[in-house]
């Protein structure tokens, strides 16, 4: 029992270290983390087969969220339990963290260097670029009559001379846009 204790506490250290090593070290999202878990789990550590590593790839793709650490809460799952699980997905996820907390305590100090604020200039070119796209291509699909026009213009308005925020306009757009279909069908418009 004690030597079961202690080797189910070695893999969750060893699981929370390989797990950050992935997240720290791989650049490019989840897609390019699958071949850096595949060679930790299945080839140097030798905790699951590769025919199972497949299986948990396609599962973690066809589950809403994060590759990585979907990948790590089921590989920490399938090796050491909900504690491995736990423990794996805070390995993967805790070095962006503190490369973020860290930019975001000298963001102050740097946002004042010229060229670091012309860059997040042209980044924000570049996400308004983006989101104007974004918008183009999906107004046949999500604007389709005069009503979609009319409330895509007032929630615009609304947002641009208020702080209202945009999660309550969205609601109120969905429910005024249900209350006008609702009302056209009943009366035949």
């Amino acid at each position: 029992e004690e030597m079961k204790a202690k080797d189910r506490k070695a893999k969750v250290i060893k699981l929370f270290l390989v797990f950050f090593r992935i997240g720290a070290f791989t650049f490019g999202g989840g897609l390019a983390m699958i071949p850096f878990i595949k060679r930790e789990i299945v080839d140097n550590n030798h905790w699951i087969e590769e025919e199972d590593i497949v299986d948990i790839f396609a599962i973690v793709q066809s589950v809403p969220g994060v590759i990585a650490v979907n990948s790590a809460i089921f590989v920490g799952y399938r090796v050491a339990g909900l504690l491995g699980s736990v423990v794996s997905a805070l390995g993967v996820v805790l070095p962006s963290f503190v490369i973020i907390a860290i930019i975001a305590m000298f963001f102050s100090t740097f946002k004042s260097i010229p060229v670091v604020a012309n860059a997040f200039e042209g980044i924000s070119a570049g996400v308004t670029a983006l989101i104007v796209s974004a918008l183009l291509n999906l107004r046949k699909a999500s604007i389709k009559d005069a009503y979609g026009w009319l409330i895509a213009a007032c929630v615009f308005i609304i947002m641009t001379v208020t702080d209202i925020s945009a999660v309550y306009l969205l609601l109120a757009s969905a429910i005024l846009g249900l209350i006008i279909s609702y009302v056209r069908r009943k009366k035949g418009w």
